[in-house]
């Protein structure tokens, strides 16, 4: 499993790492039981502080994507089906942070939808 931190990104170190963690898991990346680092190990491999990973840890059991146990580490618990909610907020963010980088790099809005039009192999309405 192969996770990556941006510092320069303004989203949480710990929310960096439950997303991926979350994306390899829905994926089928990483399979129902299958452990994942402990905290020391991915905290030392990311060179982040052991509470940011437990953190982290602890949002995904809460969302039920993994289990943590003293005696057997944290393993996947597998993922549920989406709730439409939760899938609509998640693709929200995700859309803001794309509008958002986009305008630092100077775009207009009808730029990035072209650009969001393109990605998903759709021509837009400006092209």
């Amino acid at each position: 499993m192969e996770l990556t931190i941006d510092t320069g990104s303004p989203v949480p170190v710990y929310e960096q790492i439950r997303v991926q963690v979350t994306e390899v898991v829905e994926s089928g990346t990483l399979r129902v039981g299958m452990s994942l680092p402990s905290v020391r190990q991915l905290a030392a491999d990311l060179q982040v502080a052991p509470g940011t990973v437990a953190r982290a840890y602890r949002e995904l059991e809460a969302e039920g994507v993994v289990v943590c146990s003293r005696w057997t580490g944290t393993r996947v618990a597998g993922v549920a089906p989406m709730a439409r909610s939760i899938r609509r907020r998640r693709l929200d963010q995700a859309a803001s942070r794309m509008v958002a980088s986009g305008r630092r790099l100077g775009a207009r809005d009808e730029e990035i939808a072209a650009a969001i039009s393109r990605v998903l192999g759709r021509p837009s309405q400006g092209q």
